[in-house]
């Protein structure tokens, strides 16, 4: 059960990182809205770095919440 919650944290954290990190550059750079965050909420740039901020503290749990690989030796 570990396991499962380790990669889904992981997994729900690389989108929400990815998601502020391009919502970020889009309005920064660009001057445009790019990627699904700001159809739900409309935040000013630097917002959406603490977004990409929360995503990789998920990536990080994550891992830290995943089981390591047991090492059997073979008998």
């Amino acid at each position: 059960m570990r396991a499962t919650i380790g990669y889904t944290l992981e997994s729900i954290g690389y989108v929400v990182g990815a998601q502020g990190l391009v919502s970020f550059a889009s309005q920064t750079f660009f001057g445009t809205e790019w990627g699904w965050l700001h159809k739900i909420v409309d935040l000013p740039s630097a917002a959406y770095l603490g977004i990409t901020a929360a995503g990789l503290a998920l990536v990080a749990t994550g891992l830290k919440t995943r089981r390591p690989p047991s090492h059997r030796k073979p008998a």
